[in-house]
């Protein structure tokens, strides 16, 4: 399993397709929105298929055994 990804978030949510992009998990917005979309991605454990829920500081993403903390910047 890969080492978790700690993603520090400067504002106050980030939409989880951008995440997806900006942890380097996919390419782009919009292949994110697919991603989302198929039921791959999970927010604190549950299937989330809003592709542009809002993610906040404390939450856990996790992508095919890839875990990403996003944690408040300081």
């Amino acid at each position: 399993m890969p080492a978790p990804i700690e993603f520090p978030l400067e504002r106050d949510h980030v939409e989880l397709n951008q995440l997806l992009k900006l942890a380097g998990l996919c390419d782009s917005g919009g292949a994110g929105k697919a991603i989302v979309a198929s039921g791959a991605v999970f927010v604190d454990g549950v299937v989330e298929l809003r592709k542009t829920c809002k993610i906040r500081a404390d939450q856990t993403v996790e992508l095919d055994g890839q875990v990403i903390r996003v944690i408040a910047a300081h």
